[in-house]
C-alpha cells in the first residue's frame, strides 16, 4: 500500500509494510526508486497469483463452459419463436377506429405452443385501457422472447399491425421488423398448389382473437405438412450436395 509522506523538502512516498511477526505496521521511507520498488513486490507475489489464475482458469473451464453452452443454445431457440396476435377492431381504419379485443400466443418453430394471453373482455366494455394493455402484452412477451428477435405472426396479421404500431408501439418495438402472415401462404399455395388449397382447414369465422390465432396456427401447420415437404428431387438434389436423406435416389 502507498501513502505519502511530508518530509522537510516535500511530500515523498512511504510504502506501509504489515510484518506478520511483529503484527505491527512499519513505515519504511523511500526516496527514490518507488516504481522499481513496487515492480519488485509485484514480482515477488506473481508466482502466488498465477497459481490462483491457474486454478480458476481451470474451475470455470471443466464447468462454466457447459453452462454458457446450455445458455446459448436456449437463447437460440427462443430467438426462433414466434409472436401470435389478433386483433378485434372496430373497423380498419386507424384514424377513427379501435381495438376492442386482443390476444397473444408464443410458439416455438416447430408451431406448438409456448404460452398464451389474451383480453376475453372486450377493452371497450373493461376498465383496462390501452396503455394498460399494452404493458400487459409487452410484459408478456419479455418473458418469452429476447428483444428485436421474433417476428409478428398472423393471418392477414399486417393490417393488426397498423394498429399495434399506432396504439402499442412500445410492443412493436420489441418483435423483429419482418412479419409472418399466414394469408401469404394462403395465397402462394391457391395458385402454386390447387389441390392441396382445395383441402386447407376452414375457419370457423367466430372473430375472437384467441379463436382465430389457434386457427392460423392449424392452417400454418398444413401447409407444411403439405406444401412445405421436400420432394424426391429436391431430396436427391440434397443427398447428392452433401446432405443427409433417408430415402434412396434412382436414376
Amino acid at each position: 500500500m502507498l501513502v505519502l509522506s511530508r518530509t522537510s523538502s516535500a511530500w515523498a512516498p512511504v510504502i506501509l509494510e504489515f510484518v506478520c511477526q511483529k503484527r505491527a505496521p512499519v513505515l519504511r521511507q523511500i526516496t527514490a526508486g518507488c516504481h522499481s520498488h513496487c515492480s519488485l513486490v509485484l514480482q515477488r507475489n506473481a508466482p502466488v497469483s498465477r497459481g490462483i489464475n491457474t486454478f480458476t482458469s481451470r474451475f470455470v473451464s471443466s464447468s462454466d463452459v457447459q453452462l454458457s453452452r446450455k445458455i446459448s443454445m436456449s437463447l437460440n431457440a427462443m430467438s426462433q419463436r414466434m409472436v401470435w396476435v389478433d386483433l378485434e377492431m372496430t373497423g380498419l381504419d386507424i384514424e377513427k377506429d379501435q381495438i376492442i379485443e386482443m390476444a397473444c400466443l408464443i410458439t416455438d418453430s416447430e408451431l406448438n405452443i409456448l404460452a398464451e394471453s389474451g383480453l376475453t373482455q372486450a377493452v371497450q366494455d373493461s376498465k383496462i385501457t390501452l396503455e394498460q394493455a399494452e404493458y400487459e402484452f409487452l410484459s408478456f412477451v419479455r418473458q418469452h422472447t429476447p428483444p428485436g428477435q421474433c417476428p409478428l405472426a398472423g393471418n392477414s396479421v399486417h393490417a393488426d399491425k397498423r394498429f399495434l404500431d399506432k396504439f402499442m408501439p412500445q410492443f412493436m418495438f420489441h418483435l423483429h421488423y419482418r412479419i409472418i402472415d399466414v394469408s401469404t401462404i394462403k395465397e402462394l399455395c391457391r395458385r402454386w398448389y390447387p389441390k392441396e388449397y382445395k383441402i386447407v382447414p376452414h375457419k370457423k369465422a367466430a372473430h375472437r382473437a384467441l379463436d382465430d390465432i389457434q386457427e392460423s396456427i392449424k392452417e400454418l401447420k398444413f401447409y407444411r405438412a403439405n406444401v412445405f415437404k421436400p420432394s424426391e428431387e429436391k431430396k436427391c438434389k440434397i443427398s447428392e450436395n452433401g446432405g443427409s436423406s433417408n430415402n434412396s435416389c434412382h436414376t
